[in-house]
């Protein structure tokens, strides 16, 4: 999957050992594996049917380690387990920072679940650190950050800042920052499904990111398309792919530099809508988003229905299955799903339990139709029903992994 994806043509590739990866200990040793052999250029796998070798022109890989929340509990430091943010970042930047700007590429993170620049200040500490520890040039750790939290949001100048020279832009995040506004102001959305970019409060969010982004000479980077093409039903590729390209040609309309697709055969459509270097030209000076237009979670039209609530059980349901058995990023009825869909599947489901929508009884049944193991259904039930909403579902997720 790896090999593919730096051969697909892209000009980046994102790692990733947070939300699409199930942090196994074996997944995580495995995946900086990956990491070091790619950066090589000694990535390679043979099957009985193919071998797979990276082209002599591949994308630039770009890391997004665990978040701030998470703990390695393999490794301890000064008796308690080490941060999954320092662990993964600090494997990386050892084994490779040195390697990579020797081959004319750098160590590039992508910097995940942010709610406050102090956050940004933290992460600016730890590359200067290992800068200095390492011998490496000031400033050849870069990062983009993702601005995945309704909280960040108001703090997109401030995040710039505190990276500075290290700051190579804000990515637009989608689903975790849908699943931010139900956990942090209680926002009660309709169906997924309904909650798209095109929305007023999305839509408000995603142009004061590039506003803010080109005001400072930073790049601003658009959502992920998760459709998964499938190779036996054109007419559903077909329709797919469509919206794919609608919501490319909106990004670049509105004055992204880049986007995101979770599956290599999407490429194309993608690098098609954005064939420009960048447009840092586009200041975007005609907007004037107002802190209620980031806050206004009304969705014209949206309705909260049954079919709603079925495929928010089953997809967090059947994504956790995955993820409890090492599988990070699932395809679910062609979409990716990672853990930022599973975490608005069952925030969702929380608040409309909450709000009276549903109730307990209603949910317990849909989680049983699922076709699932039964510590997938327990755990979603847990973080589903609750009566506070956790933090985060993949923190007591992390204790049923082996």
């Amino acid at each position: 999957m790896m090999i593919n994806a730096l051969n697909s043509g892209a000009q980046v590739f994102m790692a990733d050992f947070e939300d699409a990866c199930s942090p196994t200990w074996e997944n995580v040793v495995a995946g900086q594996r990956n990491v070091r052999d790619a950066v090589r250029r000694e990535l390679s796998l043979d099957t009985a049917e193919k071998s797979y070798r990276l082209n002599d022109e591949i994308a630039t890989l770009l890391i997004r380690p665990r978040g701030w929340h998470l703990v390695e509990r393999h490794v301890d430091v000064d008796g308690e387990p080490v941060s999954a943010s320092l662990f993964d970042f600090g494997l990386m930047v050892f084994h490779n920072a040195r390697e990579q700007l020797e081959r004319g590429t750098g160590p590039y993170f992508y910097l995940p679940k942010l709610e406050s620049h102090l956050e940004a200040r933290l992460w600016n500490r730890a590359f200067e650190l290992a800068e200095d520890e390492l011998g490496l040039p000031h400033a050849s750790i870069r990062a983009t950050v993702l601005i995945e939290t309704i909280l960040a949001a108001f703090e997109m100048d401030a995040i710039l800042y505190e990276l500075r020279e290290r700051s190579t832009g804000l990515n637009a995040g989608r689903w975790d920052y849908i699943f931010s506004c139900i956990k942090k102001l209680g926002a009660e959305l309709p169906d997924r499904a309904q909650v798209t970019m095109s929305v007023p409060f999305m839509r408000a969010y995603t142009q004061l990111l590039v506003q803010t982004c080109h005001r400072r000479g930073a790049h601003a980077i658009g959502g992920m398309a998760a459709f998964i093409p499938s190779r036996r039903d054109p007419d559903v590729n077909r329709v797919a792919l469509e919206k794919v390209r609608e919501d490319k040609q909106r990004e670049s309309g509105d004055g992204f530099d880049g986007t995101w697709v979770a599956h290599p055969d999407l490429v194309p459509v993608a690098a098609a809508e954005f064939d420009r270097t960048n447009q840092l030209d586009v200041l975007r000076e005609d907007l004037s988003v107002t802190e209620s237009q980031l806050v206004d979670f009304t969705v014209p039209g949206g309705k909260i229905t049954d079919e709603g609530l079925r495929t928010n059980v089953s997809v967090g349901v059947r994504y956790l299955d995955a993820w409890l058995r090492g599988v990070g990023a699932a395809a679910i009825d062609n979409l990716m799903e990672d853990a930022a869909t599973a975490e608005i599947s069952r925030a969702q489901v929380w608040s409309w339990v909450r709000s009276g929508r549903f109730d307990e009884g209603r949910v317990r049944k849909e989680i049983e139709l699922v076709d699932a193991a039964a510590d997938a259904k327990e755990l979603f039930a847990q973080v589903a029903l609750a009566p506070d909403l956790a933090e985060f579902l993949t923190v007591p997720a992390y204790d049923l992994l082996p």
